[in-house]
């Protein structure tokens, strides 16, 4: 499979992604992360020290009623499946990992189209801010920008700053960087 890692850009008004009560949605994928992907860490362990207190996020999924899928399916050429929110408090880091798309896939185990994740930062780079994807930073972005990645992408996320990281993950499966929709899956 090809790797996929686009920019994008979208153009809306993201204030619903803000007005969360975000204390009843904190999780951690640590655990994910030390049984799926052993072979992104060394000796196939993590550091002990990689706990809930510094690998937690705040998740909130959107459903079809409360975020316009159509119009970020448009804004992203993507057929949307979930829409979700990411609040990563500072202090705080996802370790390197790819995404396995673990809801697309349980909901359709047979779909062949190629799954992929626009990644997109609600707000402008505040200092301590951190993103890589294959071992290259990313930082000072602008609200609304972002990335379309796919399984290929090893990333991480950290949280180094004073004030909380926003994100907006836009998943499903991938029309490809044509203005086209495919015309089978």
């Amino acid at each position: 499979m090809p790797r996929v890692l686009e920019p994008i850009k979208i153009d809306m008004d993201t204030e619903i992604f803000f007005n969360v009560r975000w204390e009843d949605y904190r999780c951690s994928c640590i655990n994910h992360q030390k049984t799926e992907q052993k072979d992104l860490h060394p000796d196939h362990t993590m550091p002990d020290s990689l706990v809930l207190d510094n690998t937690a996020i705040h998740q909130k999924f959107f459903d079809r009623d409360e975020v316009d899928y159509e119009e970020l399916g448009k804004q992203t050429n993507m057929e949307v499946i979930s829409v979700s929110v990411i609040k990563q408090e500072p202090g705080n880091i996802i370790p390197r990992h790819r995404d396995m798309f673990h809801k697309i896939t349980t909901e359709f185990p047979d779909r062949k189209s190629m799954k992929v994740r626009a990644n997109i930062f609600l707000e402008d780079w505040k200092s301590g801010h951190y993103l890589e994807f294959d071992e290259e930073p990313c930082t000072h972005w602008k609200a609304n920008e972002g990335y379309i990645l796919n399984n290929q992408v090893i990333h991480l996320s950290a949280n180094a700053g004073l004030e909380d990281k926003y994100t907006l993950q836009v998943s499903g499966f991938y029309y490809g960087n044509t203005l086209h929709k495919p015309t089978g899956q």
